[in-house]
């Protein structure tokens, strides 16, 4: 099980993190949302929670709840910048589809349901 942080959304998220010394690391998940179902959920990590799965990647502590884990296992997450645009990007190898707008995704375990 991983999650992999590439050089650039490793480098925003450690500027995030150094700017709020109540940050603990990085949560990162999903919930449901959007036309297709689930969307990413990324945001900075106050606590460890029961059932969280740690991962450590270049001092940045990655927090997934027992509930995403399958769902987001094995992601590459980068930050793009284009022209005034920034954004975190996933590369989620459980997508099996997704919407039209890009705001969310299924997988092959969805479908099966």
């Amino acid at each position: 099980m991983s999650i992999h942080l590439e050089p650039a959304a490793l480098e925003r998220i450690r500027g995030f993190l150094s700017a709020d010394a109540s940050a603990i690391g990085l949560r990162f998940g999903v919930r449901r949302t959007g036309c297709s179902g689930w969307g990413y959920l990324i945001e900075l990590a106050r606590e460890q929670r029961d059932g969280d799965t740690a991962f450590e990647q270049g001092g940045v502590r990655i927090l997934v709840d027992a509930d995403s884990l399958a769902l987001v296992d094995g992601t590459r997450i980068d930050f793009l910048k284009q022209g005034l645009n920034e954004q975190f990007v996933f590369a989620n190898p459980n997508v099996s589809a997704e919407c039209g707008c890009g705001e969310s995704f299924t997988t092959d375990a969805d479908k099966a349901a």
